[in-house]
């Protein structure tokens, strides 16, 4: 859900929605999508906790953006959901041809969860998400750069970079909850044309043996590309 938040984000930029050197007043409470009732996000529950250290200031909507992709920064994600509309972002991967693919709520509104009001995406979505940034069709030639270039600097590299030559360029978005490790990417061999993998899993409790598995299959598909 936080590649569709990232295209919607410099697709606002785009259409002069969003100030392209706009900031925000960051704060760590939200309301519920069910009733409006406050729930807060706790940094020792997030994968990155520089984010939370700049609560109660004014932060550049692009640092946020980059934080929810390069470090899945739940409290970015957050921030950019209640500004640009979970409704909006919804719309838009719609019309760049996802079908299964829902962007409801923020991380960790848990009234909306036990309503069943959840984030869901498939790997066929998330493929057609990335093919239409490579592509220059998700927002603006320029604004798709950015975004590979966002995704190209990614932290977590344990999953579809593992099993590709060293020094390979991926741009990718990895995701992962109790039970469930995702990497979606686009993948530039040298002197190649790029290609778009998508891996999701589910059932695998150890994330680790995911990653090994995602890594694994990373492996078969550069060597079957030839």
């Amino acid at each position: 859900m936080k590649v569709p938040v990232m295209i919607e984000y410099f697709r606002a930029v785009d259409a002069g929605r969003v100030r392209r050197d706009g900031e925000l007043l960051l704060s760590t409470q939200f309301r519920s999508i069910v009733d409006g009732s406050p729930y807060s996000l706790d940094a020792g529950v997030d994968s990155d906790s520089s984010v939370f250290e700049r609560a109660g200031q004014r932060v550049p909507l692009r640092w946020l953006v980059e934080r929810m992709i390069v470090r899945s920064s739940n409290l970015a994600t957050n921030a950019l959901i209640e500004l640009l509309d979970a409704r909006r972002v919804q719309a838009t991967i719609e019309a760049l041809g996802t079908t299964r693919t829902q962007v409801r709520r923020g991380v960790e509104d848990g009234k909306a969860f036990a309503a069943g009001l959840n984030n869901e995406t498939t790997a066929r979505d998330l493929a057609t998400l990335l093919e239409a940034i490579e592509l220059g069709k998700a927002a603006r030639r320029e604004s798709c750069a950015e975004m590979i270039e966002i995704l190209a600097a990614q932290e977590f590299n344990e999953e579809i970079p593992a099993g590709l030559p060293a020094g390979t360029r991926v741009a990718h978005k990895t995701g992962w909850i109790t039970g469930v490790t995702h990497d979606a990417a686009l993948v530039y061999p040298p002197g190649g044309k790029p290609y778009v993998l998508v891996v999701l899993t589910r059932g695998i409790r150890e994330r680790a043996a995911a990653q090994r598995l995602i890594a694994d299959i990373s492996r078969l598909v550069w060597a079957a590309r030839r």
